[in-house]
This record gives C-alpha cells, structure tokens and sequence, in this order.
C-alpha cells in the first residue's frame, strides 16, 4: 500500500485547511494599518500600490496572451 493515496491526500487537505483557518484567525485578528501620528503608515500605501501594481500586470499579460500569429 503507498503511502500516497485519496484517503490520505483527502486528510492532508482538510488538516491543511483546517489549520490555515486556525492560524489565519489568530495571526490575523489584531492587524491592520498602523496609526503613526493621526496618519496611516507609509508602508500600508507601499504594499495597497504594489498590490494594485501586479495585478494590473497579471491581467494586461492575460488580455495580450490570446493573439498569436
């Protein structure tokens, strides 16, 4: 018997994603963007940015992806 099977890849899949919940709840709880003098950190702008940034590459690759000659 392998150790790799459904039975066994069904259970690491629900042990994954039960965990993930788990810590995501904790890690995530108490974040958000920190307050530095009545304004919001800089790094919180860098990263919404950076974020927006990737995305509109992502998707401008996807468009021009489908044309081929």
């Amino acid at each position: 018997m392998g150790i790799v099977n459904r039975r066994n890849a069904v259970l690491g899949w629900g042990v994954w994603k039960i965990g993930v919940w788990k810590l995501g709840r904790r890690v995530f709880r108490g974040t958000g963007p920190s307050v530095e003098g009545g304004r919001p950190n800089r790094s919180f702008f860098a990263v919404l940015l950076a974020g927006a940034a990737g995305a509109l590459t992502f998707w401008r690759k996807r468009r021009g992806g489908g044309e081929s000659s």
